[in-house]
């Protein structure tokens, strides 16, 4: 089946899904896609059950066994969707609140990591069911970080004060980087890498290659991007140049092993900032502002969709749903704790407020990033129990934790 093919696929589902979503109006519109996925993969599954000789999901299946999904997500959409969110991101704003997002993105994510990976190694032991601990933490590296698109495309549908907003905003953006960082380094870990690749000194340069790397290349083409618009007044030639920057930056840090996420985010902020307010005409900030929201939406779309489908291809045994249902409210509780120490640290200085604990806890959303990262786990023994857990995660995460925020807010958010 061809490219086209595939795209076909998707975009019609995608469009029949939303339609019917919206003809309902019960759903926000990405937890209503990613919701319909999962019932459309389950009803196959139940019909060839049922019909003898039907071979609905297999179909289903083949098709999807097309797309690998991890690709698909780091090295496609992810560009896309991380430059159209932080295209939107107030950058005054940002830069009040540096330091609660530095602190949730860093700080929180290891302790998380930490939590999650410990807990889990010990459930799985009292289940029968055992993992080795680097393996628990290679999952909990991979399910702590809240996912940029999920958030993003959550907190659409939700009203909070622009304070808690920005800070959410951030650390998603922000904490990917971080994640994938300590994702590589406990991964190396657990696939034997030699240990000169493991040491301290060899952690850090990872870091201060993938993130600082990131950062500076992203903030770097940014640079060359706005300069080039501010030169001209002509919104498809600027039009283009955003596109040609998000492609062309996100390819070359995959080449020279950087972080393209964090790429995106620097050149995302620096164009949505400088490159709004000082290079652009009110004509080119309009096509280019809803060129990126319908990519953003289009892209988020297919994105949750694909999330639901890709349940038909998970393997599963009764000792590994069990585990993963446990999942759930563990990383909900690491996400909780790892809150616990910024708020606790910072309680005089006014950047947390302890009674937007229960919302930033349950605002914490997983999404694609966990699952294309735990498709990216070698095969072994380990994957199949981390990638059931992290799909249980994820979909709990979209759907029940994203459709609740708004009622959440109503009733715990301070200014």
């Amino acid at each position: 089946m061809s490219i086209l093919d595939l795209s076909a696929i998707l975009l019609t589902l995608s469009a029949v899904f939303g339609w019917l979503n919206r003809k309902v109006d019960l759903l926000p519109h990405a937890i209503g896609l990613l919701l319909m996925g999962v019932a459309a993969s389950l009803v196959l599954v139940a019909v060839d059950a049922v019909v003898p000789g039907h071979r609905a999901s297999g179909a289903l299946g083949r098709v999807l066994h097309q797309i690998d999904f991890s690709a698909v997500v780091m090295d496609g959409m992810l560009a896309f969707l991380i430059f159209a969110g932080a295209l939107h991101v107030d950058v005054g704003k940002l830069r009040s609140h540096a330091v609660p997002v530095v602190v949730l993105a860093i700080v929180g994510t290891a302790i998380s990591t930490a939590i999650v990976g410990c807990g889990f190694w010990v459930i799985a032991r009292q289940l029968d069911h055992p993992l080795p601990l680097v393996w628990a933490l290679v999952f909990g590296a991979l399910i702590s970080p809240t996912d940029p698109v999920a958030v993003m495309s959550t907190l659409k549908t939700v009203s909070i004060p622009a304070k808690l907003e920005v800070q959410l905003q951030g650390e998603s953006l922000f904490n990917d980087g971080v994640s994938i960082v300590i994702f590589t380094v406990l991964l190396r870990y657990a696939t034997g890498a030699p240990a000169a690749e493991t040491t301290p000194t060899a952690i850090a340069e990872l870091l201060l290659l993938e993130a600082g790397g990131g950062l500076l290349l992203g903030t770097a083409a940014g640079y060359v991007a706005y300069r080039a618009m501010r030169a001209i007044d002509d919104y498809p030639v600027e039009v283009l140049i955003t596109l040609a920057l998000v492609t062309a930056t996100y390819a070359v840090a995959e080449a020279i092993h950087v972080s393209g996420p964090l790429a995106m985010v620097a050149a995302g902020l620096l164009i949505g900032d400088r490159g709004l307010r000082l290079a652009m005409s009110d004509t080119t900030k309009r096509y280019v502002l809803a060129l990126w929201t319908l990519i953003d939406e289009v892209l988020n779309s297919v994105l949750f969709l694909l999330i639901g489908l890709e349940v038909l291809l998970v393997a599963f045994d009764r000792g590994d749903v069990a585990l993963a249902l446990l999942a759930v409210p563990l990383v909900i509780a690491a996400r909780g704790l790892a809150l616990a120490v910024p708020v606790a640290v910072f309680a005089r200085s006014g950047h947390f407020s302890a009674r937007n604990m229960p919302f930033l806890t349950w605002a914490g959303v997983r999404g694609g990033i966990s699952v294309a990262l735990a498709l990216a786990v070698p095969d072994g023994p380990s994957k199949s129990i981390i990638l059931v857990a992290t799909y249980a995660v994820v979909l709990f995460s979209i759907a029940v934790q994203g459709s609740t925020l708004g009622w959440l807010a109503r009733r715990t958010v301070g200014t």
